[in-house]
């Protein structure tokens, strides 16, 4: 098994298995559970400690929806949402491992400095924000590069690819040298499930994981509820936590090394049946 380690505030951390990152939402309008934790510190509350409880290793917390055609949001309000949930985050569990969801360097950086995050999570690669890749740098964190085709208001409009792993896995090679030129070694890779791709460009990037073992990083998987499962399956995101599932364990059997999710408890449990399976 490849020895993956990045840097997080000083100390080396290992994923000597499977971690699990527990989403929290702070948008009135994501695909899944938008509204239930915006602005209402309790609910913040509440959605905090389940998530540690349950068992995350990680907490994703965002504040600008990239479903498909969202709208968009000031900096201003998405680091005003962020402030409120990052305060109450770190008031209960201040020694929690928190990446921030954005794709703009100015709000990266609040948070960083600001709030203590750890991880910046940025679903446009640094395409959105030309100051991003030298903002992490500046600031010495791990940073999630994930890639998406487009932006959130347009990424579904008939996405198109001759070999969608084999673009993506090109596409991240360049960026990932980029990175590299300023100084960031410390990288977590994400195909982008979702993010500019058909339903069979998602299964074909699952079916073909194993190819991003090329970057010897950390791989993110982000399958939650996505309409790559209730889109084969039928229903909406509330009807898609078995299938979610069962796509995480196949990924976790091809790779991934953090899988981000709504549902912490059964993704813990999931981690946990897979290590049984392979005898650690």
């Amino acid at each position: 098994m490849r020895q993956r380690l990045i840097n997080i505030k000083g100390g080396l951390y290992e994923f000597d298995r499977p971690k699990v990152m527990g989403i929290l939402n702070l948008t009135p309008d994501s695909f899944y559970d938008g509204g239930r934790y915006f602005d209402m510190t309790d609910s913040i509350h509440q959605r905090i400690d389940q998530i540690m409880s349950e068992g995350a290793d990680m907490v994703d917390v965002g504040a600008y929806s990239s479903r498909a055609g969202a709208d968009d949001v000031s900096a201003e309000e998405e680091w005003r949402r962020l402030a409120t949930g990052l305060e109450v985050v770190n008031k209960y569990y201040p020694d929690a491992i928190v990446s921030v969801d954005t794709f703009r360097a100015g709000v990266a950086r609040k948070c960083v400095e600001q709030a203590g995050v750890a991880i910046i999570n940025d679903i446009s690669g640094g395409e959105l924000d030309n100051d991003m890749f030298a903002t992490v740098a500046d600031l010495h964190v791990p940073y999630i590069l994930m890639h998406m085709k487009g932006t959130p208001q347009n990424m579904q409009s008939a996405p198109q690819y001759d070999n969608v792993t084999e673009e993506v896995v090109s596409y991240l090679s360049g960026r990932v040298l980029e990175l590299r030129k300023l100084g960031v070694s410390d990288i977590i890779i994400d195909p982008g499930f979702g993010f500019g791709k058909t339903v069979e460009h998602n299964y074909r990037l699952m079916k073909e994981m194993r190819d991003f073992d090329v970057f010897d990083m950390p791989v993110l998987v982000g399958i939650s509820r996505k309409s790559m499962i209730y889109k084969v399956l039928g229903g909406t995101p509330a009807d898609s936590l078995n299938g979610t599932t069962i796509l995480n364990t196949f990924a976790l059997m091809n790779g991934a090394d953090i899988l981000r999710v709504h549902d912490v408890k059964e993704a813990v449990e999931c981690v946990k049946l897979f290590e049984k399976l392979e005898g650690r």
